[in-house]
Order: structure tokens, then sequence, then C-alpha cells
């Protein structure tokens, strides 16, 4: 039996969907990725903001189109926006043969096994979503095998206003220690070079078991496995940064100098409104901390514009800050009006022309600040993992440990000597293109 598996959504998406691929393998499943060869369909969704849903319920309805033409015998809906809308799903699109929530992924081949081969009626898997954070399978990987993600614990207490993580995938849970050791060296053993830590929040590893933050404890661990060279931390909270963590990433040889901190605004009204636990004057102070004790750290961050009450005085101060702080990366998201949250039903709601022409306003200023780093690189030697080769240029791609995979920059090397993906190379940058840079292998 051949499965068409379509994974949707962030990161912490993707290991759950590399969970379900390892356990359906090892049950004897094929996976393709033509709709021509496939017995059934399995999408991962996600409900994070609007294009979020969107992009999940279109990928369902085109799957279930297949299966009424006769192409596909079954389509299976997994991850957030199955668990958030099962009725709905069932209601509106009844071709639909199962759900399996957040927590019941595991059950995936039960699942399949039930409609496929023995032409049975399935039911759902929606499962408390206060669980323990699933963990610890074997994953059939999908990043290229020389990096992969390490999911160390899932949901979030935040409960930020705009935001429906917690309602859909429950409270902080972290991953037990040595289940992650065991999964990151069985990943080790597999060629993985590149660890890059996720949860909705990495920060605050360790609270709920531990009874303390013990992700510098984490990253210690990690770093004594053989063969893993780099880890990469995302989604670091920045008023739960502590001096510990600063000072592991500093003194530890393995953690790159990069962190991603969402702050979602600069202006503390709106901070306020958003329940985010920090201020303007505190997201500085962190920042001018990690400079001051890592001079070479690259930061990445998100924003949010249009946030409901987002006055043209708070936006100013958005892009104040972004020019004053000067961040090496930068997202921007235009508010997503989201059922079920507190700003959902807040005064205030923003035109979407207006939220979409501050966050190009945002964008055009980071812009500016990516390329005039990226143009102070050159010169600079950097190690630089590589990623692949592009044929019809004969030239190689890469990244430094400021850049991670899929979000940011890419560096492009010529050498004439065989390289493979996940090999570290020495390279000077010689120029910059934008957000990307190019060099040239130091022999």
């Amino acid at each position: 039996m051949k499965i068409l598996f379509i994974s949707l959504g962030c990161d912490k998406n993707t290991v759950d969907s590399e969970m379900m691929l390892g356990i359906l393998a090892n049950r004897g499943y094929e996976i393709t990725d033509s709709e021509e060869d496939a017995d059934a369909a399995v999408i991962n969704t996600c409900c994070f903001i609007g294009d979020a849903k969107e992009e999940s319920i279109n990928n369902i309805l085109q799957m279930v189109d297949l299966k009424e033409k006769g192409r596909l015998k079954a389509v299976v809906v997994t991850g957030c926006l199955g668990q958030r809308y099962t009725d709905d799903i069932h209601k509106e699109i009844p071709q639909v043969d199962a759900i399996l929530g957040i927590s019941g992924w595991d059950e995936i081949a039960d699942c399949l096994d039930t409609l496929l081969k023995r032409n049975e009626k399935a039911s759902d898997v929606i499962k408390d979503i206060q669980l323990p954070a699933l963990s610890g399978y074997d994953r059939l990987l999908t990043t290229g095998g020389h990096f992969a993600y390490l999911k160390i614990a899932e949901g979030c207490n935040k409960r930020c206003t705009y935001c429906v993580i917690p309602y859909v995938r429950g409270n902080y849970r972290s991953v037990p220690m040595e289940t992650l050791m065991d999964e990151a060296k069985r990943l080790a053993d597999r060629g993985v070079k590149e660890l890059i830590l996720v949860a909705q929040e990495t920060t605050l590893y360790g609270v709920d078991i531990y009874g303390k933050k013990t992700l510098p404890d984490l990253l210690t661990n990690l770093s004594n496995i053989e063969g893993i060279k780099w880890i990469r931390l995302l989604y670091c909270y920045p008023e739960e940064i502590t001096d510990e963590l600063i000072e592991t990433i500093k003194n530890n040889p393995k953690v790159c100098h990069y962190l991603d901190i969402p702050i979602q605004h600069a202006s503390d009204r709106v901070l306020r409104n958003m329940a985010r636990k920090t201020t303007r004057a505190e997201i500085t102070e962190r920042i001018a901390k990690l400079r001051k004790e890592i001079p070479d750290i690259a930061l990445r961050t998100t924003m949010i514009t249009g946030f409901p009450g987002e006055s043209a005085s708070d936006h100013k101060q958005m892009l104040e800050f972004v020019e004053e702080i000067g961040f090496d990366r930068l997202g921007v998201f235009t508010y997503s009006r989201e059922e079920g949250t507190k700003a959902a039903d807040m005064k205030g709601q923003l035109p979407e022309i207006m939220k979409r022409r501050r966050r190009d306003r945002v964008m055009k200023l980071q812009q500016k600040i990516t390329f005039e780093k990226n143009e102070n690189m050159a010169g600079s030697i950097v190690d630089v993992m590589i990623e692949g080769r592009l044929v019809e240029d004969n030239v190689y791609v890469g990244r430094t440990y400021r850049d991670a995979p899929g979000v940011d920059g890419e560096v492009f090397v010529e050498c004439d000597r065989d390289l493979m993906s996940g090999d570290f190379i020495k390279v000077k940058v010689i120029s910059s293109k934008q957000y990307d840079l190019v060099g040239e292998v130091i022999k």
C-alpha cells in the first residue's frame, strides 16, 4: 500500500509528520509523492493563522476530489486543524475517512490498516491535549539527513491574546531528557550533523518535570553526542533567556551563536494587549546582554502588524525599534483574527490593507538592514555546512551558523572537489546577493 503524505505548517509539525512516516514505514507502507500511485492520502494540518487554515482546507479538498474520482481509497486528516475542527470537518467534508488529533498520530498505521487492509470504517482519535508529549519514535527524515529538528516540548502556557496554540496543543509539556538524548543519538548515528531544537518555546524546557529551566543542561548533554557539530536554538522568548543560558551558548562550541527571539511588537501598549510578558526596555536589555557576551551572535525575530488597536504611533515605535536593534533576520506576519482568542473580540480591528501596508514597511526597512549586514560579511571566513549542489551553475549551496534552514539565507560556493550534504568547509565570503552570500573555498 502506498501513502501520499502532505505535511503543512511549522517545523514542530514536521517532526510529527516524520514520526508518522516512520511508523508507517515500519508497518510496511510505502511513501509516495505521486497522486497517481497512492492508495490513500494523509494531510498533517495547521491552523495557527487564517492562511494556514486555508492551505490545510484546500489540500484536504484536493485529496477528497481525488478520492471521489476513484484515485484514492481513503483520506485521513491529522494535526492542529483536525484537533480544533473535528466536527466541522466531518460536517463540511464528509468524504474524510478519519481524523487524528495532535496526541493521536501514533495510531496512524492502525487507522490506515482499518481503512485499507480490512476495508472497515475507522474511528477518529482525538485524545486529551494534556497528555505527555509524544516522542522517541523512529523517524523518516524529510530534511535530507544532515540536519534534523528535535522537538523538546509540546504546548504553551503563555496565553497570548492572539494565539490559539494553548487551546489546540495544551499546556507546556517537556519531553524527558533521557528520551531526547536517545532520539538525538539515533539521529547522529544516521548522519545528522545539526540538531535544531524546537518547541512553542524552548527556553522553558524542563520547568514542568524538573522544577526549573534545564535547557542549558540539555544543550550540554546533547553536545557530548559524537557526530553532532551544530546545535541551533529556535523560539526563545526574551523574558525567559537567563544568564546561565547565555553563558552556555557563549562557552559551548557546538551551540550556534544564533537565537530566534519572537518579540511580536515594540510598543509597550500593544505588548500589554497581546498579554506578552515583557516590555521594550526589557527586550532591549536582553539583546544588549546577548551582544555584549556573544559579539558574533545572529538574532532573528518575528513581528505582527495590525494588532487590534495598533495606532500609527505604535507602528512607528516598531519601525524605530527595528532600525535601532538591527536584527540579522526578521519576519513579519499580519495579525490574523482567530476565533476563540481574546484579541478576536477586541475593539479596533484594522482593515487588511492597513495590516499589509504596515508589514511591507517593516520588511522594506529590514531588507535594507539585512543587505547591509551581508555586504559587511565580505572578507570574513566562515564555516559552511553544504546543503546541495546547483549542477547547472556548478556551485554548491550551504549555510553558515547564522542561517536556519528554510527561513534564512544561503551561501553559494564554487569548489573543484566533490562535496556531500552535511560536509563542513571553510569559506571566504567574497560578495553578497541580497539575502545570500557568495564565497570561495579556503584550500
